[in-house]
């Protein structure tokens, strides 16, 4: 199935020099890991407090470097130095903390708040699904059609048409209402993947 997260190793190509000048000047991957975390708290604060068709605007360039820290927390772990333990728990708190904090202040900014906040929660029990294997002793699992980066795209694409058009109460249903059947299929294709069901 399609999917943004297919992406990603073209995109870790792109940044491997960054991370090597990144190991080069001392920084590890956990610090990256946090200034993800921080830049998303940040953000979401702003937009929480003051909304606005300048910072809406803003969201896909703030993700696009979310999700570059994101990358690179992982290249510096595996490429230049050692993945732990607690990095790996302390990236995958972080990533659903900033998911919170960036998805959230949707609920203030879009009329109804509740399909927002569905799926906000659904995105959690979608990487929570991820986990589910791994907790079994399996890999980490990455499937489906609303993953990490499928959530940063669309909730780009929200935020620049709030900016640009203002969206309508039906719009908002019906587009979120969509977000959530994929990421309810998300959900189960990685409950299901690795058991032979695909």
């Amino acid at each position: 199935m399609s999917t943004l997260y297919n992406a990603k190793p073209l995109f870790q190509t792109l940044l491997r020099p960054a991370a090597a000048r990144f190991a080069a000047a001392g920084i590890g991957a956990d610090a990256v890991t946090l200034a993800a975390l921080g830049l998303s708290l940040g953000y979401g604060a702003l937009l929480w407090a003051a909304g606005g068709t300048a910072l809406l605007l803003a969201l896909p360039a703030v993700l696009l470097l979310r999700m570059a820290f994101n990358a690179l927390d992982g290249l510096l772990a595996r490429e230049h130095g050692r993945p732990t333990p607690f990095g790996g728990r302390l990236n995958e708190v972080c990533d659903q903390a900033s998911d919170l904090a960036l998805y959230l202040p949707f609920a203030l900014l879009l009329e109804p708040a509740w399909p927002v906040v569905l799926v906000v929660a659904l995105g959690v029990l979608t990487e929570s699904a991820g986990l589910a294997a791994q907790a079994q002793g399996g890999a980490r699992r990455y499937d489906g059609p609303f993953g990490k980066a499928d959530r940063a795209a669309f909730f780009g694409l929200v935020a620049i048409a709030e900016a640009t058009l203002g969206l309508a109460p039906a719009v908002v249903i019906a587009l979120f209402l969509a977000a959530a059947a994929a990421a309810l299929l998300t959900c189960l294709r990685r409950l299901r993947g690795g058991l032979g069901h695909g």
